[in-house]
């Protein structure tokens, strides 16, 4: 692929650097594109997806390009020039909301989710890349949904190049966004190759962080909820990322297990558990965003035994909660681990305080006697 999407971070800046003598090039490619033959046509494509692989002002000026590309992809001719035609859409489209809207406008859904179901990996994968490119326009999103995409989507989640799945799981995260489509993609049962796919990826990835975002989405629904803890290294799965994401994947995968934990906490507390969640839990405490430390904390208090203070004279603190916790771990290294974790967190509490107060008596201390 050459342009990155929209919600990917790129290997380079997208710098919009029109090539010199980029206007005339413009004008030949629109040209060219118009023209009856096919070879005119290919050549076309080809020069449009040059030009619109880092300038935002090229994908602007080519937008007329859209159609008689669309229309490249509903004839009959080799898969080469197919794909060439796919890939040009896709550069136009990538951060440019206009082109991605004027693009499922002018037909293009029917063909890319023909060749979806390509034997041709390379084209399938182009048009996988194409739908998670479109897929990051809102107004796309319900009618990418109506399309019978997802289904289609979560095949090659399933069966797919390493590639084509990190796009697949990419666009359904995108499409997830939009209810209705939600829930056509938890009647597709996805979780096994969700998890499958955060299995093989490094936890602090940004293919990680949209597994994690999904598998969020998807518990809240009993059927997501069963599949995850059914799944052989489903729940591990994602307190490795809670342990080891990026600060965006670590927020999706405890909003993940407090779902679960909080819909039957009798059934799912001991699961979670069992998978030495409490460090991880732990840290996020103290390191995670504000939404994080909120759910770790929240699942922390789920965790224990009993979900009520056990007296008045044991206050209901991050403290006591842990300790709690700790006495019901089988395991002397979870125990020791997570002991060592909440001495830690109580070091950097006390540690914050002090400096707080070390500050208020800074401000307090009147310079002039």
């Amino acid at each position: 692929m050459d342009a990155t999407a929209d919600n990917q971070s790129p290997s380079s800046s997208d710098v919009d650097v029109t090539p010199r003598g980029a206007t005339s090039a413009v004008l030949r490619a629109l040209q060219l594109i118009q023209h009856d033959d096919s070879d005119s046509k290919l050549q076309a494509a080809k020069e449009i997806r040059r030009l619109t692989k880092t300038s935002q002002r090229c994908r602007r000026l080519l937008a007329d390009a859209v159609i008689p590309l669309v229309s490249m992809l509903r004839v009959d001719s080799p898969e080469s020039h197919h794909e060439s035609a796919l890939l040009a859409l896709l550069n136009l489209a990538v951060k440019d909301e206009k082109n991605k809207m004027s693009i499922v406008e002018a037909g293009a859904l029917k063909p890319v989710i023909r060749f979806l179901q390509s034997d041709n990996l390379n084209l399938q994968g182009s048009a996988t890349a194409a739908l998670l490119t479109l897929s990051a326009s809102v107004n796309n999103k319900p009618i990418i949904g109506a399309s019978g995409a997802i289904p289609l989507l979560v095949d090659i989640l399933r069966h797919g190049t390493t590639q084509a799945k990190v796009d697949a799981v990419t666009a359904l995260s995108n499409l997830s966004t939009h209810p209705d489509n939600l829930s056509i993609i938890n009647e597709t049962s996805p979780i096994p190759s969700i998890v499958s796919l955060l299995k093989a990826s490094k936890k602090s990835s940004k293919t990680a962080e949209k597994c994690c975002s999904m598998i969020e989405s998807l518990v809240g629904f009993d059927e997501g909820r069963t599949a995850l803890t059914a799944e052989n290294g489903g729940i591990l799965a994602v307190v490795e990322v809670l342990e080891n994401g990026t600060l965006q994947a670590r927020e999706h995968a405890v909003g993940a297990l407090l779902t679960t934990c909080e819909s039957d906490r009798c059934k799912y507390r001991e699961p979670i558990l069992r998978e030495g969640v409490i460090p991880g839990l732990l840290e996020l405490t103290v390191q995670g965003t504000p939404k994080s430390q909120t759910k770790a904390k929240t699942l922390l208090r789920s965790l224990r035994e009993s979900p009520y203070p056990r007296s008045e004279l044991q206050a209901d603190t991050l403290e006591n909660i842990v300790c709690n916790i700790i006495s019901q771990i089988d395991g002397e290294d979870q125990s020791s681990k997570a002991k060592k974790m909440l001495a830690e967190m109580v070091q950097v509490s006390m540690e914050q305080s002090l400096r707080h107060l070390q500050q208020r008596a800074l401000v307090c201390t009147p310079t002039d006697l």
